[in-house]
């Protein structure tokens, strides 16, 4: 019989990146299983629900530990959708549990939510919300973090949804909080919202997850400034897409354009759809979840646009950047280009160069480079 540690040390984190510096259960997994360990040796069958598990260790443990069954589980990013999936059809516990949506598909008759916290409050707030709304009554979140990640904040934004918020004692700088009592709301959510951006001209879509929420992130703020002097072309990918907020700026400065607004978030993909609505480009700009452009045919592409990330989770770290890079010269027709921004101290030309082709520097200002990436012929 598998026991609990044998799962735990069989987790891995493919396909997302791997390093020794990367690990697939932590702290804070195994704490808030053990917090709510009361209410799930009682919860019945499709009662359960994890949201945000990273790899696998708050669904797969509730299953092998207390013998879940029905558990519903949503996970924003795809990489850890698919690593989950791939522990448990390797541990032969792929029937324990469905993925979901955030929504009432996933929460209807809750009873106990498991919950790695999230670092952005927008985040939290938007399930949150949709926990109080949609779950049982008598729900109960435990809702876990390593204490470098969790803030006073987080407890003001889950007293917005529940009556009862607590704090449990600390361990390996670990804590978990308890929400319950749900609050009764009649009124809409507030997810996604919606914010006009004078400078560009643009209405942006948010929902809770997406990076930098409704508004105009720096880096690409830098990077429009090049739009002009982009290529253009049939198709082209907003790679890394957020709020899609390159996407959209791209087809209004190229009419003929299809362009792909790809992100491995699903709050990201929601958002950059429903920017794209908002603005009337619809017809011209497709939002789709995909690991670094797994989907895409070899060389189908002239035009990618790209402001990586410069973490994994919450630990800083280039592979997932180095991933994308590898997935631009791989779909790039000859002579397509790649245009990336990127915090100038990461130095990432000669990455580009080597997944891509020649790599020019076009702009720089005091924080970020502009880099043009071209596949060779």
């Amino acid at each position: 019989m598998l026991s609990v540690e044998d799962l735990f040390a069989g987790l891995t984190r493919f396909p997302d990146v791997e390093a020794p510096n990367l690990f697939a259960v932590d702290a804070a997994d195994r704490l808030i299983l053990d917090e709510a360990a009361e209410a799930l040796a009682g919860a019945p069958d499709a009662s359960v629900v994890v949201v945000g598990d990273h790899y696998g260790a708050l669904t797969l443990g509730a299953a092998v530990r207390f013998g879940a069954n029905g558990i519903r589980v949503h996970q924003d990013p795809l990489t850890g959708e698919r690593a989950l999936a791939n522990n448990a059809q390797r541990l032969g516990l792929a029937d324990r549990y469905r993925s979901c949506e955030l929504g009432e598909d996933l929460l209807t008759g809750a009873r106990v939510v498991l919950l790695q916290l999230p670092r952005s409050l927008d985040e939290l707030d938007e399930i949150a919300d949709a926990v109080a709304r949609y779950a049982d009554p008598g729900v109960v979140v435990f809702a876990g973090g390593r204490n470098k990640h969790i803030t006073p904040a987080m407890n003001d934004v889950l007293r917005r949804s529940f009556g009862g918020v607590s704090a449990t004692l600390g361990r390996q700088k670990s804590r978990v909080l308890v929400a319950e009592a749900p609050r009764a709301s009649i009124q809409p959510s507030r997810f996604p919202v919606t914010s006009h951006l004078d400078e560009l001209g643009l209405d942006v879509v948010a929902h809770g997850a997406v990076f930098a929420g409704p508004r105009l992130d720096i880096g690409t703020r830098f990077l429009l400034e090049f739009l002009p002097r982009m290529r253009d072309g049939h198709t082209a990918v907003d790679l890394g897409c957020g709020t899609g907020i390159l996407a959209v700026s791209l087809a209004q400065a190229q009419p003929s354009v299809e362009v792909i607004a790809s992100d491995q978030s699903a709050a990201a993909v929601a958002s950059a759809a429903a920017t794209a609505r908002a603005n009337g480009v619809e017809a011209r700009v497709r939002a789709l979840r995909d690991d670094a452009l797994s989907s895409l045919p070899d060389e189908s592409v002239d035009l990618i646009l790209c402001n990586p990330p410069f973490h994994v989770g919450a630990a800083v770290h280039t592979g997932g950047a180095g991933k994308m890079f590898d997935a631009a010269g791989r779909v790039l027709r000859p002579g397509g280009e790649l245009w990336t921004v990127y915090n100038s101290h990461l130095g990432y030309k000669r990455a580009l160069a080597r997944a891509v082709g020649r790599t020019d520097e076009i702009g720089r200002n005091p924080k970020f480079t502009v880099a043009r990436s071209v596949r060779a012929r």
